[in-house]
């Protein structure tokens, strides 16, 4: 399978998804949004594939928003189906049944911190940077922006930055609970690969299973929420990793896992 507008690869149980358009701050086109989709789509139900890194080419942006000269071109109703569409591929990030890390090395901005926040797990390279700008085109968020950033960094907070613009730093960002950690820009990838190998040594079923308890949980009332945690719950009783976890467990050795 080959791309235009990304790197894609796999080692290592992991999928590296590199945004590659340095020239623009790899902004996100429609191209590079069905690009991505695609290259998630084909390792969705790979057993050799544990995880996913997403990152940005170059030094300065992981994707510094939509692309600017796309979106002038919109009338209405394109720009209401153009929004309808990409919030469909963020949605399918957002409840990809692997872990899906964001590795933050430069500029996440309007659609760019969009599709960061629809990745499970956000990783931010000290010279990261974070916002939403779309206020300053006359326009607002169109992918997800305005809805996943107060359920993450809460409300009150994401109304701010919403409508001035503003934009901040790693530091910053992780003060808020915007990001999960922040590195030096050398050890950004390394940090990353260090999370997902912790959860490789996991049982595979109940790491699925818990992403999607949190990820449907979340639409949900507490009660709806805890009905279907309790549903997954019974669910991994009927897998042979809780067999084999709940013995290792009680041998006092590691569990060998084999997502079944």
């Amino acid at each position: 399978m080959s791309f235009q507008n990304i790197l894609f690869e796999t080692k290592n149980k992991i999928a590296y998804l590199t945004l590659n358009r340095p020239d623009k701050l790899n902004a996100l086109n429609w191209q590079t949004m069905q690009e991505l989709q695609q290259a998630l789509a084909s390792v969705k139900d790979d057993p050799s594939v544990g995880g996913v890194i997403l990152t940005g080419a170059g030094e300065k942006a992981f994707a510094a928003g939509a692309d600017i000269g796309e979106l002038a071109q919109q009338t209405p109703v394109s720009a209401k189906e153009f929004s309808l569409q990409s919030q469909e591929i963020l949605r399918f990030v957002e409840h990809f049944p692997k872990p899906i890390i964001a590795a933050v090395n430069g500029f996440c901005l309007g659609g760019g911190s969009e599709l960061a926040l629809a990745c499970h797990i956000r990783v931010a390279s000290e010279k990261a940077k974070f916002g939403q700008p779309e206020v300053n085109l006359g326009i607002m968020c169109g992918n997800g922006g305005s809805q996943r950033l107060p359920r993450l960094i809460g409300k009150g907070r994401a109304i701010e930055l919403l409508i001035t613009g503003n934009m901040i730093d790693a530091a910053e960002a992780y003060r808020l609970g915007w990001v999960n950690h922040v590195t030096p820009p050398d050890q950004l990838i390394a940090k990353c690969e260090e999370i997902l190998q912790t959860v490789f040594k996991k049982g595979p079923i109940a790491v699925k299973l818990t992403l999607e308890a949190v990820m449907h949980g979340m639409a949900m009332t507490l009660e709806e929420g805890v009905q279907l945690e309790s549903n997954l719950f019974g669910m991994c009783f009927s897998t042979e990793d809780m067999k084999e976890g709940t013995k290792a467990f009680l041998e006092k050795r590691p569990a060998n896992f084999q997502g079944k």
